[in-house]
């Protein structure tokens, strides 16, 4: 992640930055979803397919497509894990962005060993500039994060709301996350929480994007 920017992006320039990127990913795309007649827009999380993204998400534009990688995180007890993620960041050309994550267990052999924690919600942008971010989680989380753009390639956020149902995790703290652009163009994250009146490392991961 770079150092802080005040600098507002050009819209043109973050497409085209955007664009250079990740060439790879370019022809790729979630699949269209065909089950009846819908007058809505169809929801792509490639930025050449579909609506134009909403000029209001312009900061968030980096983080549209799909990620995928490997990652660590820490269980009830403490114990430490990997975990693989696919990560879908999306738009129908609305001022909201889609965000859906899902997680897998990874042996100390490498092999997956089935589902972890699945993540759904949306990232949206207020008039303030303040980034709003809001989930609810497999495993019996709701939260709330409210953040800011560190730069064009960063985002840190905190929660302001964390609600966990009685089947939830127990003595789940508040936290905080911060999405990056590394210099591979990887998107990296952290999310830390508090634990006995300090932040601790909860989970982490970098992943390639693959489509977008």
């Amino acid at each position: 992640m770079s150092e802080n920017s005040n600098e507002k992006l050009n819209g043109n320039d973050a497409v085209n930055n955007a664009a250079e990127a990740w060439k790879d990913a370019a022809n790729r795309n979630i699949p269209a979803m065909k089950l009846g007649n819908n007058p809505l827009p169809q929801e792509t999380a490639n930025l050449r397919q579909g609506p134009s993204l909403h000029d209001g998400l312009l900061a968030l534009l980096p983080l549209v497509g799909v990620w995928q990688g490997e990652g660590q995180a820490h269980d009830a007890s403490g114990e430490q894990y990997t975990f693989g993620q696919q990560l879908i960041v999306s738009h129908d050309g609305e001022n909201y962005l889609t965000y859906s994550s899902r997680t897998w267990r990874i042996d100390t052999e490498g092999k997956p060993q089935g589902a972890d924690i699945r993540e759904s919600g949306y990232w949206r942008i207020s008039l303030k500039d303040e980034i709003e971010m809001t989930y609810t989680s497999s495993n019996g989380i709701v939260e709330i994060f409210y953040g800011e753009p560190f730069n064009e390639r960063a985002w840190q956020l905190e929660s302001a709301s964390t609600m966990v149902t009685e089947t939830g995790p127990k003595n789940f703290g508040p936290g905080k996350r911060m999405y990056g652009l590394m210099p591979n163009n990887n998107l990296g994250w952290v999310d830390e929480r508090m634990v006995d009146g300090e932040m601790r490392p909860y989970m982490s991961a970098e992943l390639e994007r693959v489509a977008g």
